[in-house]
């Protein structure tokens, strides 16, 4: 039989915890890598007991393997975009990086702190660590408004402390932050993006009433990352991002007993139906 010749796809990287129930962290990640057209490679911060009603327990990978794991890739692969997930502890974000000084890579962090759930992700001693070292590393930061506020030390109470709150994050040296509305805009699910030289878009859709989200901030940002490594720009690669989680909303996979995953097979069929709109401040 006639081999047919090589398909070239982007290469793309999650750094992140496995999940064993398979809806968030690395395994989410590499459903929307697969769904986006991307060749997903993956670097394991963490192992955990988890399932649909939360996770029984997390052991992390030594800080030293997990940044034996992102050099052996990037010694065989031309990695074109990474994203972060659950990193864990300080030893680790400082192992990963360093191995990521100097690469002309954009990096999407996803800082993982507090779960869907609301398990802490991120030990306490942690978060500095994320802030110094990692946030000045980073192309996008996506952020909940419970995370936005623990990396700003900014109350977020309503709309107006959302901008307070963004701005203290891109002091720290992100080039962009992502901060999903939450339960602020009661009838729009609204994402405000904020550049570093001042821009503001707005992308909001109509708010799905539904508390079946395990995985979608993993998925949101693992998009994004798919969207970048195309040679989207940061904008469309957001906004697409956007719709993509917004169908896997839409028709959550009713599995397990506790919360239901999103459904990362949804957009093939319902890309067409989805409502997302842009404005630009």
């Amino acid at each position: 039989m006639a081999t047919k010749g090589a398909l070239f796809l982007e290469v793309v990287m999650t750094i992140a915890g496995s999940d064993s129930s398979g809806g968030t962290g690395v395994q989410a990640d590499l459903k929307t890598f697969q769904e986006l057209g991307v060749v997903g490679t993956s670097v394991i911060t963490a192992v955990t007991a988890h399932n649909t009603l939360g996770m029984d327990g997390l052991h992390p990978i030594p800080a030293d393997f997990v940044a034996q794991q992102m050099l052996t890739v990037f010694r065989d692969m031309r990695v074109k975009a990474i994203k972060t997930g659950l990193l864990y502890s300080s030893e680790i974000i400082k192992e990963v990086a360093a191995s990521l000084i100097g690469k002309d890579i954009p990096i999407i962090v996803d800082p993982e702190i507090i779960s869907t759930s609301g398990t802490v992700l991120l030990q306490k001693d942690a978060v500095e660590t994320l802030k110094t070292h990692l946030l000045p590393l980073a192309k996008v930061v996506t952020v909940s408004v419970p995370e936005a506020s623990m990396l700003s030390q900014v109350a977020i109470h309503e709309a107006a402390d959302v901008k307070k709150a963004v701005e203290a994050i891109v002091n720290l040296g992100a080039q962009c932050v992502v901060i999903k509305g939450g339960k602020i805009h009661k009838e729009k699910a609204i994402d405000t993006i904020y550049f570093a030289n001042g821009q503001t878009v707005t992308i909001a859709s109509p708010r799905i009433q539904t508390v079946l989200t395990q995985g979608s901030g993993c998925t949101f940002s693992a998009a994004i990352t798919a969207y970048l490594a195309q040679d989207y720009s940061l904008s469309d690669a957001i906004v697409q991002a956007k719709q993509f989680i917004q169908a896997a909303l839409l028709e959550p996979l009713h599995i397990g007993k506790g919360q239901a995953q999103v459904n990362h097979f949804a957009y093939r069929r319902l890309q067409e139906e989805i409502e997302v709109s842009v404005i630009k401040e």
